[in-house]
């Protein structure tokens, strides 16, 4: 599998979409936009309905299954829908929302043991809250169309603030299972994903203790403390900076010097177009080569969430540019390695001005892999997997 960063589809909008407010067609859609390619095949594990069997595996050993609830929404050709306990779609309602305001999507799991279900064909999150049930808020978009508030565990005003809970993302068609673990927006339930189809595939895997060794890292860097919170969860750097809870300019004196020193030398970006030379020139960062593209000198959100001054089009050319640049700030690799994108693990994040977050989640899973920041599958360090045959999926909670 080739690193995503060199393919033309990015799963960019999930950043931007899902921060507590109604979207009229979920970013969720575009989490593996290359699986909307139009395949004529056909799934080899889906069912007659279409559906892929996903089993749920409770083993947090502190939440028994009826405490364990399960949400499945996102959307279907453009519209917003959620999966019911039975595994069928039903389109997301305004009169789904009850007395108190909101509606109930929760699926019960088994009375003990693995959960059984089927996947519906469809571009959605997985979301899991112990505990406590989720708020989901059905509103009218801009358009008039029913669509989903979603739970954004780092506003401090949201209703969901206080549950514990997370999500994995997936895009199902007939093109196959593209499936990820995401910890772009914060850090909280250890989960994994296993794909079976073509061949059998895990990741997301936290190691024994990981979980609060992830939290216990993030902590010692005064920077990024308030990022924790309680046992709850780690928020991502960039909602910290939105909420006042991180320095704006924090990664500022490494954006200085990375245009400072490419202002007298070159920096090469290889992608799957070919490799781009660039310099900085009149204070933007001018690449030739398979293209001419250039960049503005980026701000610390720019880097935090790859977008603004380092947002990645889907062009074959300035996106995957783009986002080995991103990955190289967050990583803090653009200085010392002219050549990018660094593919050694060993040289991530050796900086003291880095991206911790994104480290320490990285140090706590099995294999390395993790969603820290957007374009982490750069160089293919990201907790995704894909498979154009799948047979199953299994989502299995770990203990906290």
């Amino acid at each position: 599998m080739s690193p995503r960063h060199q393919r033309s589809l990015t799963r960019r909008k999930v950043l931007t979409a899902l921060g507590g407010v109604a979207v009229a067609a979920p970013a969720v859609a575009v989490i593996a936009p290359h699986a909307l390619a139009g395949s004529k095949s056909t799934a080899a594990g889906a069912d007659a309905a279409g559906g892929l069997p996903l089993t749920v595996v409770n083993n947090t050993g502190s939440f028994g299954n009826d405490s364990v609830h399960l949400y499945i929404v996102g959307n279907q050709d453009g519209k917003q829908v959620r999966v019911t306990p039975e595994g069928a779609l039903a389109p997301i309602s305004l009169s789904d929302n009850g007395a108190d305001g909101f509606t109930d999507y929760a699926i019960p799991l088994a009375g003990s043991g693995e959960t059984k279900l089927s996947l519906p064909q469809m571009s959605g999150r997985i979301y899991v809250a112990l505990g406590k049930k989720l708020k989901f808020k059905a509103v009218a978009d801009g358009n008039g169309n029913a669509a989903l508030q979603y739970p954004a565990g780092w506003v401090t005003s949201d209703p969901n603030y206080e549950v514990l809970h997370d999500c994995a993302e997936f895009t199902f068609n007939a093109s196959g299972m593209f499936c990820n673990t995401t910890m772009v927006d914060m850090f909280s339930v250890p989960m994994s994903i296993r794909l079976s189809g073509a061949k059998d595939q895990t990741t997301g895997v936290v190691r024994e203790g990981g979980r609060a060794a992830a939290f216990a890292a993030v902590k010692e860097i005064p920077e990024f403390a308030p990022l924790v919170v309680d046992d709850v969860r780690i928020i991502a750097p960039g909602h910290g900076l939105d909420a006042g809870i991180f320095a704006k300019d924090y990664f500022g004196p490494y954006i200085d010097e990375v245009w400072s020193t490419y202002t007298g030398k070159d920096l090469k970006v290889t992608t799957n177009a070919g490799t781009f030379t660039g310099r900085v020139r009149g204070e933007k960062f001018t690449f030739d080569g398979p293209a001419s593209v250039s960049f503005a000198k980026p701000s610390t959100r720019d880097v935090l969430f790859c977008d603004g001054n380092l947002a990645a089009p889907n062009d074959g050319t300035t996106g995957p540019v783009a986002a080995v640049l991103g990955a190289g700030f967050n990583r803090s690799t653009l200085i010392s390695n002219p050549a990018q994108p660094t593919t050694e693990p060993g040289d991530f994040y050796q900086t003291d001005l880095t991206n911790h977050y994104s480290k320490a989640i990285h140090a706590a899973m099995e294999d390395g892999k993790a969603y820290g920041f957007a374009f982490d599958d750069v160089a293919d360090f990201a907790s995704y997997i894909q498979d154009t045959a799948p047979t199953g999926l299994t989502l299995t909670l770990s203990a906290l």
